[in-house]
């Protein structure tokens, strides 16, 4: 249960993990490690955006749920 909740607060929690097993793994070498801040730093930004036009449109809450996360990225190619 815990797991599923975690989920649900960070839509860019699989991207932070692999980050952060990523600079582990490379004894914390920044630049072994590029290519997964780039991705999370999209990740960022997606999500960033659907929050900003949920406000705009009105929406509660500003960050879809997991569930709806999911239908999001089913309903787009690859967004980051």
């Amino acid at each position: 249960m815990y797991s599923a909740l975690k989920c649900d607060v960070s839509p860019m929690l699989k991207e932070t993990d692999a980050s952060r097993k990523c600079m582990d793994d490379n004894n914390y070498k920044k630049d072994m490690c590029t290519n997964y801040f780039i991705k999370y730093r999209n990740c960022r930004r997606f999500w960033q955006n659907i929050m900003v036009q949920r406000r705009r449109d009105g929406v509660k809450p500003d960050m879809p749920t997991a569930e709806e996360r999911e239908k999001i990225l089913k309903s787009v190619e690859m967004p980051y």
